[in-house]
């Protein structure tokens, strides 16, 4: 019996195809014996044991076929024993891989691990989705969302101005709590240190952790901006194997972190996020110089050890246990940081087995959260993970992953398991420790203290005074000043130089610009005061910033010793400058 005649689609697909076969790849399709030591690995596998088809060479086999069909020598030889004569031809045979393809396989890379062959089995199934979706064969959820991110630029179909809306909601909300309208959430801030991108599910479902990393921004005194446009870290281009959608989707942060001109780009908590973004998106963008990238777990770490945040476990006494996201784990080798973050803000961790890069598949990954006709076999699949969770006897899952929150909200439903899963931005936030913000009406501004002219001829001599101003001109008129008075000057021009001159050399006062290019006074002040070997040196802001009172003084940190408004008088200057310093000594001895 006669084969029927290829279909254009398939022909497409061939065609496509031709275009993937790298060495890793054909190493990958060649490679596999069969032996089937990856059954096991499997969810799938676990949950429909006498189904040979939920294997993961079965699966592999798909693209296999298709390879070995039209270009590999064995096909043209022995067809029926490398199964190219098994080859799809038509476009029912095409609906069929749709649903072995998409339908039982989130592409965790688990089985990867556990070939002894190195066969990419995971990467396999990637490719004959972006086959099929190539010639428009897939699920309608992942048509849907594909569409949204190539039109839209994000793969929730968000618009911009309910995106900005939520982050006005938030600041507003985070102001509130806070009692003043410092924490407000940056938008587009050109010369920030960091750009922060998120998970569109954020936006659209869960906007406290929009709100929790504000806060925890805010009080790390930390320099940072969210976007108004390439703000989704997510990229449905890994799920759907499309690389093209792939690169325009990474495309769209990286452009805009360099149109900002920020230093690093932060990425919220989502493992495919964290993967597509940092991992992946630089290849299918075809990036040579990639902006700095890390996650937000990462950020939170950083901000605790530098002590810039305190955080008091005791505040999330509950159990938990940690879930590994595949892509965080597996495929970005990011599992020790949510660890040892975890233990610094919980009072009881315990963790599942098996974990890390063995740790099993929340089962709502690799898209499978939009393809809403396979969530009774997803479920079923959810056992072996509903399993490791009981055991721990956790109250709460966390993970790094927004795809994970709801893959693990819906099989702790189904199993009934009576636990709740949060993500480590929910727990910092709730166990910052924030000092108390010093009111402005309780601390006289400096600019009212009376200062008597100093008669002494160099009242600052011995001194060592930090002259910090952008303006070249300012910055040499104090020098001026402050050395006809005796003293010895250093000089520094931007935030980032006068806080190291300042650890350095240990002046007697630092006399600080407000108004900045890149970090400016304000944060620059925050820092000083938050660095263990620059918190006591005294610091008179020289500005003629128009607010001072509100951006300085609504900081929880203690305020400067002394506030002078440009155009400076030169006496009152060395007066102020002698007047801080005889003070601080005053109060020292």
């Amino acid at each position: 019996m006669s084969r029927p005649a290829k279909t254009h689609k398939v022909k497409m697909m061939e065609q496509q195809l031709a275009k993937k076969l790298t060495r890793q790849v054909v190493g990958s399709l060649v490679g596999c014996v069969h032996c089937g030591m990856c059954n096991d690995a499997c969810h799938y596998v676990l949950a429909f044991p006498d189904d040979p088809k939920m294997t993961p060479s079965y699966k592999a086999d798909q693209l296999r076929k298709l390879f070995k069909a039209n270009f590999d020598w064995t096909g043209k030889a022995i067809p029926w024993w490398v199964g190219a004569d098994k080859a799809p031809l038509t476009d029912d045979d095409l609906e069929v891989i749709k649903d072995i393809s998409f339908g039982t396989c989130t592409n965790c890379r688990r089985c990867t691990l556990s070939c002894p062959m190195g066969v990419d089995t995971a990467t396999l199934n990637r490719i004959m989705r972006g086959l099929l979706s190539h010639v428009g064969v897939m699920p309608e959820g992942v048509r849907v969302v594909s569409k949204d991110q190539w039109e839209l630029g994000n793969q929730m179909g968000v618009l911009k101005e309910d995106y900005v809306d939520t982050l006005e909601w938030m600041s507003e909300e985070l102001e509130e709590d806070l009692g003043h309208g410092e924490a407000a959430i940056p938008v587009d801030k050109a010369g920030a240190k960091i750009m922060y991108c998120i998970n569109p599910r954020e936006v659209k479902y869960d906007p406290r952790t929009i709100k929790e990393a504000a806060l925890i921004f805010w009080a790390a005194g930390e320099s940072w901006t969210m976007p108004s446009e390439g703000w989704d870290n997510t990229n449905f281009g890994l799920f759907s194997g499309d690389d093209g959608l792939g690169g325009v989707s990474a495309r769209r942060e990286y452009d805009k972190a360099r149109q900002l001109g920020v230093e690093k780009i932060v990425i919220s908590e989502c493992g495919h996020g964290f993967r597509s973004t940092r991992c992946e998106g630089v290849n299918w963008a075809g990036e040579q110089q990639p902006v700095p990238m890390e996650s937000a777990v990462m950020t939170m770490l950083r901000f605790i050890k530098e002590g810039r945040i305190k955080v008091d476990p005791t505040r999330n006494p509950e159990r938990v246990t940690f879930h590994d996201s595949c892509n965080n784990a597996r495929s970005c080798g990011f599992y020790e940081e949510p660890r040892e973050l975890l233990k610094l803000v919980t009072m009881d961790f315990q963790e599942m087995y098996p974990n890390r890069a063995e740790n099993y598949c929340c089962t709502g990954g690799g898209g499978a959260m939009s393809m809403s006709e396979y969530t009774p076999r997803r479920l079923e699949s959810a056992k072996v993970k509903a399993d490791q969770i009981r055991a721990t006897g956790a109250k709460v899952v966390v993970t790094s992953c927004h795809n994970c929150v709801d893959g693990l909200s819906d099989l702790i439903k189904h199993y009934g398991l009576g636990c709740e899963v949060k993500q480590l931005v929910n727990l910092v936030a709730n166990a910052l420790v924030l000092d108390e913000v010093k009111e402005p009406e309780a601390v006289p501004a400096p600019a009212e203290i009376e200062v008597a002219p100093v008669a002494v001829a160099s009242p600052l001599a011995g001194r060592k005074i930090l002259v910090v101003d952008d303006e070249d001109d300012v910055r040499l008129f104090l020098t001026t000043v402050f050395e006809d008075a005796g003293a010895q000057v250093l000089t520094a021009s931007d935030g980032d130089t006068a806080v190291a001159v300042a650890r350095e050399h240990q002046p007697d006062l630092i006399s600080l610009d407000l108004s900045m290019p890149g970090k400016d006074g304000v944060e620059t002040f925050v820092e000083l005061r938050r660095t263990p070997e620059t918190e006591e040196i005294p610091v008179c802001v020289v500005t003629g910033h128009p607010e001072f009172r509100q951006v300085i003084y609504d900081r929880p940190v203690a305020p400067p010793e002394g506030y002078l408004g440009k155009p400076v008088d030169e006496d009152k200057l060395v007066a102020y400058a002698h007047h801080i310093i005889e003070h601080r000594e005053a109060k020292v001895h």
